[in-house]
């Protein structure tokens, strides 16, 4: 029997180290640890602390044009009226804004899809935000002359379910006539956008391709 399968001498910090345990990539070893590091911590810095997580879960809302984390309705980005509201990049996640926004080189805006396609972990197109990215695109086509005035950036990464969630993507707006584009590929086959240093990510953007199905 290992240590850590014997009794706590409280149970409090048992239910601390279970709870701090089931976060990823921490381990009950890890998790006793943190645990007793915020019992030596000043209460007002530990309630502090979970006053934030605790505000993150029941506070915070989704932009309700690109689903991006918000504060409020309208996320900073699809506020910023100096951006180009006609480029939008389609992710998989709020993670891969913050990468790309880590670069400075991209002005457009954002739609955060949710995840991706993946059949083994039991994720289709309805689980993902693709229905409000063709609302979306339909009504930006009258603010345009053209409908390639519009274009539709697919930054997602370069393995299997990345390239088939693209390819499904692609079917679904080629009928609107906007522009499709995905990145240059420096980054490697398999490569999340979240692990790209920014040069690489910035480059990737800025030379991206038309999108080829």
């Amino acid at each position: 029997m290992s240590h850590f399968d014997e009794k706590y001498p409280s149970a409090l910090l048992e239910n601390a180290v279970d709870a701090i345990s089931s976060l990823p990539g921490v381990g009950k070893r890890g998790a006793l640890r943190l645990a007793l590091y915020l019992l030596k911590q000043p209460a007002e810095n530990v309630h502090h602390f979970t006053g934030a997580i605790n505000a993150l879960r029941d506070e915070v809302r989704y932009c309700r044009d690109c689903m991006m984390i918000s504060d409020g309705d309208v996320c900073g980005i699809c506020g910023d009226s100096h951006r180009d509201h006609h480029t939008v990049c389609v992710v998989e996640s709020v993670r891969d804004v913050m990468s790309i926004e880590n670069t400075g080189q991209y002005r457009g805006v954002y739609h955060v899809l949710g995840g991706i396609i993946s059949p083994i972990a039991g994720i289709g197109p309805s689980d993902l935000s693709i229905p409000q990215l063709k609302d979306r695109l339909e009504k930006m086509l009258p603010e345009v002359e053209r409908p390639d005035d519009i274009e539709v950036i697919l930054a997602l990464s370069g393995d299997v379910e990345g390239e088939t969630t693209a390819f499904y993507l692609y079917r679904q707006i080629e009928f609107l006539g906007v522009k499709v584009s995905s990145l240059a590929r420096g980054l490697g086959f398999g490569d999340d956008l979240e692990y790209a240093d920014a040069l690489t990510l910035g480059r990737s953007i800025v030379n991206r391709q038309v999108f080829k199905p």
